[in-house]
């Protein structure tokens, strides 16, 4: 729902409509979270909403568009935590590796949904800028850029680094979202925990990008 729209000014028709689209969203990131992908259909969303499977299709007209809304709605979230970690302030290299983590850790707080939020892209569906996603990408792009102009990061295309970055961060949490036990889980590894290897992750990028 549009940040300027309040159920206030929504007819009850709308309200009710509203509820049910929330009430199908909810059930699905239930289902995605215990089972995966392969947990949601149709059917299954509409048992457990109490409604029919022809009803559920008024809201979404296909599981990829689901899909795409929750991805949204996961993205919102992370940009709602970086953008917390970005307000306790610092120069940009604490900010940038402050929301390294932050998305490092909404990723292992919410696994299914994050390997989810990568795995339904359509090759051939145009970015929508005012997505949540594109935003993410942008508020990391805007920091190095500020970082570079200030002298704190070296001299270097902001997209090419922003995109780099992120590519480094997402290898991480792809890895700790999808690999039960790691960077543990391998023999005489046991004592390695999941947060020094975060915090020597990030620290690693952050250098790479410093003047």
């Amino acid at each position: 729902m549009n940040a300027d729209v309040t159920l206030d000014s929504l007819t009850p028709a709308e309200r009710r409509r509203l509820k049910v689209r929330d009430a199908i969203i909810e059930a699905a990131e239930s289902l995605f979270t215990k089972e995966g992908e392969q947990g949601i259909s149709m059917r299954r969303l509409a048992e457990a909403i109490d409604y029919s499977p022809a009803a559920i299709y008024k809201y979404f007209d296909s599981k990829e568009a689901l899909f795409s809304e929750m991805r949204e709605l996961f993205f919102e979230r992370l940009i709602k935590r970086m953008g917390e970690a970005t307000e306790e302030g610092g120069d940009e290299h604490v900010l940038c590796a402050r929301c390294g983590k932050v998305y490092i850790e909404t990723a292992l707080e919410e696994p299914n949904h994050y390997i989810m939020a990568f795995s339904f892209w359509n090759k051939d569906e145009e970015v929508d800028e005012g997505s949540f996603a594109f935003h993410a990408e942008k508020m990391l792009c805007d920091m190095i850029r500020s970082g570079i102009q200030k002298g704190i990061f070296r001299d270097m295309d902001p997209l090419v680094a922003s995109k780099s970055v992120w590519a480094s961060v997402h290898g991480l949490a792809t890895l700790m979202a999808s690999i039960e036990g790691f960077p543990a889980s391998m023999p005489g590894s046991e004592h390695v925990s999941r947060q020094a290897v975060i915090d020597f992750h990030t620290d690693m990028i952050i250098r790479g990008l410093k003047a």
